[in-house]
């Protein structure tokens, strides 16, 4: 997958999520500029709404770090190992930050985690 490629999907993802958490801006009666801001500033105008545990603030959050990785060059290296992430998993989900053995890792300490503080 081509580099431009890979920043077509990505602005797709943004474009549509910038529609939803327009919508969920509007629902909460917060005055939000999804159109214009960029993600740094909708992440924080985010953060100051107190939406940072709603879905769409993660799914903004995990754009703007692959967009970021993009630029660096390091976009399809795992966050954990820093190995190349499998293409499949970049074809499921472009956004994807593990490979699979440390997403497999990753999820097994989240689910010790809960049970430990549950």
């Amino acid at each position: 997958m081509s580099r431009s490629h890979i920043r077509h999907e990505l602005s797709q993802l943004e474009s549509n999520l910038r529609i939803e958490i327009g919508k969920l801006a509007l629902s909460k009666n917060i005055s939000l500029d999804t159109q214009t801001s960029s993600l740094c500033e909708l992440i924080a105008l985010l953060t100051q709404a107190g939406l940072y545990e709603h879905p769409l603030f993660n799914q903004i959050t995990q754009i703007d770090a692959a967009l970021c990785q993009l630029d660096i060059g390091l976009y399809g290296l795992c966050s954990d190992c820093e190995n190349e992430i499998e293409v499949e998993r970049l074809d499921i989900n472009p956004v994807e930050q593990r490979c699979a053995l440390c997403s497999e890792s990753h999820e097994h300490e989240h689910r010790q985690e809960l049970r430990l503080t549950h």
